[in-house]
């Protein structure tokens, strides 16, 4: 796909440092050698001293170096692998609680640690050990387990503390948790940036990218109509989910199988599941999905429910298009819709 920008375009996304436009180009400064994100917060060049790339490939070749503030060779938004091992041990044993002490000795800066978390996670990381460990006592309860029990193997030094904690996250003590439902919360890392998956019981409820703006909108969604909390935790679905994910992005897999849970009204879910019956690698306009699900008259209401999808990719409203061929919306950002049609195509 060739750069299809103008240079006004492109220049003033760096100017406004716009995340929309990541992904669609890099900005090269002549007179540093160094190359770019669109929303790099590095001091904006003069007009005359840019170029734009359509990747980081042509940029290094033509012997730019990348830039050390916004990183343009890394995943946007992804996890840096010692937060990913971190995350693992936690996963193996919940009982475990990493203090900055702990951390010095992996080679770790605890306030690097902290300021990642609380800009991905709105929370430290002593904060997301904590909830990590509610969300495995949480279960643990709901399938008969002690109360104490599941305290103390979960790492809590005291029952009062583990209930002042528990009520601070659900809302209700332990005892009196039966009738709550949580909402499991992980990030994924895909070739084209990070993603948050959401998951319950009966399957996969939600599956978005990190920077889609509507994100919390569908988070207190999600919350309110399964009167559930969301938790970072593991869910039986994940390794399903991440599973398939990997095999899709390397062209292995067409069909997704993993278990979903869609919660909305009839229409919508009339909508998202037209939406699955479009092939891989074709796609569709508005009207031919409202044809599909015999209401032809009601393009602009399949449109509106299309943008109430929650889970990409595998509910894969990027291959709707417009009447005209022209790419529509995507809350996932254009340019990712535009490399999901081509790498599908590519694959067929």
């Amino acid at each position: 796909m060739e750069l299809s920008l103008s240079f006004d375009t492109m220049y003033k996304a760096c100017l406004d440092k716009d995340e929309s436009f990541e992904g669609l180009f890099f900005t090269a400064v002549k007179t540093t050698g160094i190359f770019c994100r669109p929303s790099c917060t590095a001091r904006k060049p003069q007009r005359g001293n840019v170029e734009f790339f359509h990747n980081a490939k042509e940029a290094i070749l033509k012997g730019y170096r990348p830039c050390k503030v916004c990183r343009p060779l890394e995943k946007l938004n992804g996890t840096p692998d010692y937060i990913v091992r971190l995350i693992a041990e936690l996963q193996e044993n919940p009982n475990l609680k990493f203090k900055d002490y702990d951390l010095v000795k992996k080679g770790i800066e605890p306030n690097a640690i902290r300021r990642w978390f609380l800009k991905n996670h709105g929370i430290t990381f002593q904060a997301y050990q904590r909830m990590f460990k509610l969300n495995t006592a949480f279960k643990r309860i709901q399938n008969g387990e002690k109360i104490t029990d599941a305290a103390f193997e979960t790492g809590f030094e005291s029952l009062s503390g583990f209930g002042d904690s528990f009520k601070n996250v659900f809302g209700v003590s332990p005892r009196k948790s039966k009738s709550q439902r949580i909402i499991d919360l992980k990030r994924l890392e895909t070739p084209l940036g990070t993603m948050y998956a959401c998951a319950v019981e009966e399957g996969v409820c939600l599956l978005e990218f990190t920077d889609r703006k509507m994100l919390e909108t569908e988070f207190k969604y999600l919350s309110k109509v399964l009167n559930a909390t969301i938790v970072q935790g593991e869910n039986k679905h994940f390794n399903t989910l991440e599973d398939q994910l990997n095999r899709y992005f390397a062209g292995n897999l067409k069909d997704f199988t993993v278990p979903l849970y869609t919660p909305g009204s009839d229409f919508q879910n009339s909508v998202w599941k037209a939406l699955q019956t479009i092939p891989y690698g074709k796609s569709a306009s508005y009207k031919q999905q409202a044809i599909t699900i015999g209401k032809p008259e009601s393009v602009r209401a399949v449109a509106n429910a299309n943008g109430m999808n929650k889970i990409s990719i595998i509910i894969p409203c990027h291959r709707v298009i417009g009447s005209d061929g022209s790419l529509t919306g995507y809350g996932g950002g254009i340019w990712r819709k535009q490399w999901l049609l081509d790498f599908e195509t590519a694959n067929l």
